[in-house]
C-alpha cells in the first residue's frame, strides 16, 4: 500500500509538471529521475549497513545520510530538467533504448533459469512411494501429525554453551508432557531450504552436487521436494489432509500441493525485497516488522484450532519464522524494532527474548492440542538449522558448527511410538521412524550425518559429522 501511494502521488505530480511543460521528453526524463532515485536508495542502504556514528544520544545511520542526499539529488535534477532550453529528445531516446536493452537481458536471463533448470519429478521420492504403497482404507482413527519448524531454534546444549542461557524449563515442560527431547541434537544441513527437502523427503541431498554443481545457487530442485514431498504423498495415500501454513517467504511461502493452505497475515516476499530497495525503506521496515508479528501470532493462534476445523486424519506442517532474525517479540511477546545495522555481537538480548517468547507460545499450542486431541496426536517440534552468533572466519570451526547444526528435536510419539527413538537421531530419520512405527512402512534408517555448506554455495558440502561427535 505505500508503495501504491507515493507512486500515485508522484505520477500525478509529474503529470501536472508535463501539462505545465507540454514536453513528453522532459516529462518522460522526470519519470526516470525519480524512478531511478525512489529504487535506487535501498541498494545504497545497503553498502553502508553497518554504518553508524553516535553523537551524544542519537546515531547517524544509512538512512541519516541517505535521505537527504537524495532529496538534493531530485531537487537538482527537477531544477535542471525544468530551466534547461536544450532540445532532450536525443536524451530521451538514448534512454529508451538502454531500458529496452536491460529488459532483454532480464527476460534472457529468465528465459536461460527456466531452460536449464533440472525437474525433481520421478526421481526418488516415486520409487519410495511405490515401495511403500499406502492402504487410505486405514485413516479411520489415524493420529493427527503436526510437524512444526521454529526456525532457528538452537539446541539446549548451545544455549547453554555459547549464549550462557538456561532453556530447561521449556525441555521440562516438553518431557512432562510425554516429548522424547533430544539433548545434543544437530541437523543434517545448516540451511534451511536443504533442511526442509532432507526431512520432508528423508534423505540426504548430497546428490544434487553432481546433479547442479558445486558451484550452482538454484534451488529449484529443494524447494519442488518442499512443495511436493514424500512425506506428504506416503501420509495422502493414507487417507490424511495436507494443512500447510504459508509463511510468505521462500519454499514455504506458498504449497499449491495442500489440501488447505492456511494464509496468515499479509507478508510477501516479493513484496518485502521489492519495498525494501525503494526509498520507502525506513518505513517499510515498520511496516514488515508488524506483518511480521502478525504472521506468527495468527499461526500459533490457528494451528490449535486445526484439529476443530478441518475434518482428520491431518498432516499439519507449519514452518514458524521465529526465533530467527528479524527480532520481532520481546520475552513476553511485546513488539520491539531493532535498530538499523544491528551487529551480530548485540544479538544476544534479542535472541534469548524472541526465544522465550516462542518458548511460551509453544507451551500453550502443545497443551492446547493435547489437551483438545480426540486421538492422542504425533507432535515432532524442529529446527531447520541452530542460531548465528558466532560467525564464519575463513574455514567453519569446531564451535562455530556446533552452533550452526544445533537444533531442538522434540518427538512426541504416542501408544509405544517412543521405542523407536534414539539419542543421536537427526531430522533426515524422523519420518523414516515415525512412518514405520505407525504403518507399517519399510523405511529402513540412515546413517545420521551433518553437511555444512554457504548461502552462496549450498551444494559445495563439507561433512560436519565427526566434528560435530568429537566437541
Amino acid at each position: 500500500l505505500p508503495i501504491i501511494v507515493v507512486l500515485a502521488a508522484a505520477l500525478l505530480l509529474l503529470l501536472a509538471l508535463y501539462a505545465v511543460l507540454r514536453d513528453a521528453a522532459r516529462a518522460a526524463l522526470l519519470v526516470s529521475l525519480f524512478a531511478l532515485l525512489f529504487f535506487s536508495y535501498g541498494h545504497f542502504v545497503d553498502l553502508l549497513e553497518g554504518f553508524q556514528i553516535p553523537v551524544g544520544q542519537f546515531t547517524i545511520g544509512p538512512n541519516t545520510v541517505l535521505m537527504p542526499l537524495w532529496a538534493l539529488f531530485l531537487a537538482l535534477g527537477v531544477y535542471f530538467l525544468l530551466r534547461t532550453r536544450r532540445d532532450l529528445h536525443n536524451v530521451n531516446n538514448l534512454l529508451n533504448v538502454v531500458a529496452a536493452v536491460l529488459i532483454l537481458f532480464s527476460l534472457a536471463g529468465i528465459v536461460s533459469y527456466h531452460l536449464g533448470r533440472v525437474s525433481w519429478a520421478g526421481s526418488a521420492g516415486e520409487e519410495m512411494a511405490e515401495a511403500n504403497p499406502a492402504d487410505a482404507g486405514l485413516a479411520e482413527g489415524l493420529p493427527d501429525i503436526y510437524y512444526i519448524i521454529l526456525d532457528a531454534y538452537t539446541s539446549q546444549e548451545v544455549l547453554e554453551e555459547v549464549w550462557e542461557y538456561d532453556n530447561s524449563e521449556f525441555v521440562n515442560y516438553l518431557t512432562d508432557k510425554g516429548f522424547y527431547v533430544v539433548r545434543d541434537a544437530h541437523s543434517n544441513y545448516a540451511i534451511t531450504f536443504l533442511s526442509l527437502a532432507s526431512s520432508l523427503n528423508m534423505e540426504y541431498l548430497n546428490h544434487l552436487a553432481e546433479t547442479l554443481g558445486t558451484d550452482s545457487n538454484d534451488r529449484s530442485i529443494p524447494n519442488e521436494m518442499i512443495q511436493d514431498s514424500e512425506v506428504v504423498r506416503f501420509l495422502k495415500g493414507m487417507g490424511y489432509k495436507f494443512v500447510h501454513f504459508q509463511t510468505g517467504w521462500g519454499s514455504t511461502a506458498r504449497n499449491l500441493h495442500a489440501d488447505r493452505d492456511v494464509k496468515c497475515g499479509s507478508v510477501n516476499e516479493f513484496t518485502e525485497v521489492l519495498v525494501r530497495t525503494t526509498v520507502l525503506r525506513p518505513l517499510a521496515d515498520r511496516l514488515i516488522s508488524h506483518d511480521r508479528r502478525e504472521v506468527v501470532l495468527c499461526t500459533f493462534a490457528t494451528l490449535a484450532e486445526v484439529q476443530h476445523t478441518i475434518e482428520g486424519p491431518r498432516f499439519v506442517f507449519a514452518h514458524i519464522l521465529v526465533p530467527h532474525p528479524p527480532f520481532l517479540f520481546g520475552p513476553e511477546g511485546e513488539p520491539i524494532q531493532t535498530e538499523a545495522g544491528l551487529q551480530t555481537k548485540d544479538w544476544s538480548e534479542y535472541y534469548l527474548g524472541q526465544l522465550e517468547f516462542v518458548s511460551l507460545k509453544v507451551e500453550e499450542l502443545v497443551g492446547r492440542i493435547l489437551s483438545e486431541a480426540d486421538t492422542p496426536p504425533v507432535i515432532i517440534l524442529q529446527a531447520d538449522h541452530g542460531s548465528k552468533l558466532i560467525r564464519e572466519s575463513g574455514e567453519p570451526t569446531a564451535e562455530m558448527l556446533k552452533e550452526r547444526f544445533g537444533v531442538l528435536n522434540a518427538y512426541h510419539l504416542p501408544d509405544g511410538g517412543e521405542r523407536f527413538l534414539y539419542d543421536s537421531i537427526t531430522p533426515v530419520n524422523s519420518f523414516r521412524v515415525l512412518l514405520s512405527a505407525y504403518f507399517g512402512a519399510d523405511y529402513e534408517r540412515l546413517e545420521d550425518k551433518s553437511y555444512f555448506s554457504r548461502l552462496k554455495q549450498p551444494y559445495d558440502f563439507l561433512d560436519a559429522t565427526d566434528t560435530l561427535a568429537g566437541h
